[in-house]
């Protein structure tokens, strides 16, 4: 799949996640065989530009092109700005983001908020193409509630005014996480533009990819929180989908030594203070599934050093892959 100039290896995506798609995550993430990977929402008022958050978001060092920087915000001359800001940092991609559900983000008419008013998501998309000479993608919601579903007129619009590639999380922001993604909108939406279209929501496995693809006619999947603690789904899915062949669930030894290499660069990106308590969730999404996992992960919330978080890690898992135990579960997405 393209977007722009920019070929990418696979149609296997990462979904922004805040909190969660980080650079540490990210890089990790194409190193198992994640085609792209956009960033966590970067702050489009420039008043939050200057904090140690923010700040943080927008180091893409060492990562590999593309560098997609997804932006949130309501004002068009606002997101312009900060589009031309990120791109000026090493953005070569921007993304706008019309699909957060969360109630802090559509509180302030952000994220899938803005699907009520598709005279303002004109405005938007006019606004950040007309600023910057990147691919400008979209990733929305199909509606802000089941019904009012207007993806295929906002994938119009979004055709219209220049956007290079839409992502389609297949629920209202209504919906929120809750029950299953629906696809069939997706599908009306690829079949109604001639963009590339990335499905998004649910997407646990290989099988679900491929029957996903087949169905929606879509260009590539996005993979969110079935990512989480499990990283080489990537590599799963991009195999399966390229071969038709499964890979074997990975040793735990292997998973113990992407842990303790994902610690480390987590660690050197926040510091020792935040980076302890930021890699408790990632700690806990990779271990939940093995035997003693809950007790682990109990004890493990009490530590407050690097060093004897990543020691009481290396003893959890070295114990669970001298029984010779591959890591094969299913996330939990709902």
């Amino acid at each position: 799949m393209r977007i722009g100039p920019y070929l990418l290896p696979n149609n296997v995506f990462v979904a922004p996640m805040a909190g969660v798609t980080d650079r540490p995550y990210r890089q990790l993430c194409k190193s198992l065989g994640a085609g792209h990977a956009v960033s966590e929402m970067a702050a489009s008022n420039p008043r939050l530009w200057a904090t140690e958050k923010t700040m943080r978001r927008l180091d893409h060092s060492g990562e590999r092109a593309p560098v997609a920087v997804q932006l949130a915000g309501s004002d068009p001359a606002m997101l312009a700005e900060a589009a031309r800001y990120n791109v000026d940092r090493g953005a070569q991609i921007i993304d706008i983001n019309m699909g957060c559900p969360a109630k802090k983000v559509c509180s302030v008419a952000c994220g899938s908020a803005l699907l009520r008013d598709l005279d303002l998501v004109a405005r938007i998309l006019d606004a950040v193409v007309g600023a910057v000479d990147v691919p400008v993608t979209l990733k929305y919601r199909t509606g802000w509630d089941p019904q009012h579903r207007n993806a295929v007129e906002v994938a119009r619009l979004a055709e219209e005014r220049g956007i290079a590639a839409l992502t389609l999380h297949g629920r209202t922001r209504a919906c929120g996480f809750s029950g299953e993604a629906e696809y069939d909108t997706i599908r009306a939406v690829k079949s109604a533009v001639a963009l590339p279209v990335v499905a998004n929501g649910d997407i646990d496995g290989p099988f679900r990819a491929r029957e996903v693809l087949r169905y929606t006619g879509a260009d590539a999947v996005m993979i969110g929180r079935a990512g989480q603690g499990r990283p080489w789904i990537f590599r799963e899915v991009a195999h399966f989908l390229a071969t038709g062949e499964l890979l074997r669930p990975p040793p735990v030894d292997e998973v113990r030594q992407l842990l303790l290499s994902h610690l480390d660069d987590h660690y050197r990106f926040y510091g020792a203070e935040v980076g302890v308590r930021t890699a408790r969730k990632h700690i806990i999404w990779y271990t939940r599934a093995l035997e003693g996992g809950d007790d682990f992960c109990t004890e493990m919330n009490r530590l407050d050093d690097c060093r004897a978080q990543q020691r009481a890690v290396d003893g959890f898992l070295r114990r669970h892959a001298d029984r010779h135990e591959r890591l094969a579960y299913a996330p939990v997405l709902h």
